[in-house]
């Protein structure tokens, strides 16, 4: 029945919760509450595990806490005010809204924006509070989206339509990882026909910045791993040589600057330690160099960098999923790979159903999966 005409009520399902940092997440009944307005709720399809959903796992305070930030799902039911999604619509959801109206989203340079950013307290951004309970005391939501949950609620600027004809089980990769790798290295970076390009972590956000360069034309691309299990699969992406720091007997600044001859165009961090964002920068050339930092730092999150690579023209920029408006741009990416234009599939190394999602963690924090693809329950 229409949300115009009966109000939606609360839903009781199964989210798998984190109790405490580090310890394995139990799968729960949980109630979550009817989208309030400007807000949507979404059943979720498929949700993948990103690196992010770790880190904070392991390190973050709030909980208890419902994680999961990548995913794809279909709107149930819609809040007050919402007039563009109805019941049916299938979304992707994203951890960094879009409203459309505040200085940065009109700015045409930026997508932080101001009203949708990131969250990092645990709640929804319009009141400050909470969707979902366990036996009435409220559990806490992970950068606003919360997809490990058969349910959960969104502000509708926080959801992208797609078309119903894209797979739900690929595409949300986009609502995250993928997505940032490539805007990274064509939004952020702007990479040229012909630059020469380093990649720090080949990861899914690395290896989305390496095709991201494949499909932009770059002459050399030099993957930085020190799990060479990762480097077959980066040759599919457009990886042209690899480096593992353990194998090196000189810094390995230096041996990319020999490979390089004199340094790459463009050098990209995607590991999440700042001690290498300071190898990356000393990795790109003098002149125009580029270095490019899309890792979130599990510790130590400060740079340190000598002035000299500042004065001798080099340039450093932070990239938040990877410079893409989600709402404006995303349907053209998934438009793209349904075109076959760029690469998803590639990338999901696991498909696993929801009640295994603590074998997902287990994978990743061994560094033997890319993406797992988690499935809801039909």
């Amino acid at each position: 029945m229409s949300s115009s005409t009966k109000q939606p009520d609360v839903i009781t399902c199964k989210a798998m919760v984190a109790w405490e940092a580090g310890k394995e997440l139990v799968m729960e009944e949980v109630q979550v509450s009817p989208p309030q307005p400007h807000e949507i709720r979404v059943k979720v399809v498929c949700t993948s595990l990103c690196r992010t959903d770790i880190t904070a796992w392991e390190t973050q305070a709030i909980f208890p806490r419902i994680f999961g930030h990548e995913a794809s799902g279909i709107v149930e039911s819609v809040g007050k005010g919402v007039t563009e999604f109805v019941e049916g619509d299938h979304v992707l959801t994203v951890f960094t809204g879009e409203c459309k109206t505040c200085i940065h989203c009109a700015s045409g340079k930026s997508n932080m924006c101001q009203v949708l950013g990131l969250e990092r307290r645990g709640v929804m951004h319009s009141d400050q509070r909470t969707r979902f309970s366990v036996k009435g005391e409220p559990v806490y939501h992970y950068c606003a989206v919360s997809s490990f949950s058969e349910y959960t609620v969104v502000h509708s600027g926080c959801a992208v339509k797609v078309s119903p004809h894209a797979p739900l089980e690929k595409i949300c990769l986009l609502s995250c990882g993928v997505a940032a790798g490539l805007g990274a290295a064509w939004n952020v970076a702007d990479i040229s026909k012909g630059s020469t390009v380093v990649i720090f972590g080949l990861g899914t956000v690395g290896l989305a910045v390496a095709q991201g360069a494949k499909l932009r034309g770059a002459s050399q691309i030099i993957g930085v791993e020190t799990n060479p299990e990762k480097y077959e699969k980066a040759k599919a992406f457009g990886v042209t040589e690899f480096l593992n720091p353990k194998d090196c007997k000189e810094p390995i600044q230096q041996v990319i600057k020999r490979l390089s001859g004199g340094g790459t165009d463009y050098s990209f961090e995607c590991i999440g330690d700042t001690g290498t964002v300071a190898t990356a920068l000393q990795s790109c050339c003098d002149g125009w160099g580029l270095t490019v930092t899309l890792g979130v730092p599990k510790m130590k999150p400060e740079i340190a960098a000598h002035y000299s690579a500042f004065l001798s023209g080099k340039t450093l920029k932070g990239s938040l999923f990877g410079g893409w408006k989600p709402k404006s741009d995303l349907p053209s990416l998934v438009e793209k790979y349904m075109n076959k234009e760029i690469q998803i599939d590639e990338f999901i190394t696991h498909n696993l159903p929801f009640e295994d999602i603590n074998k997902a963690f287990s994978l990743m924090r061994e560094g033997k999966c890319l993406r797992c693809v988690i499935h809801m329950p039909k």
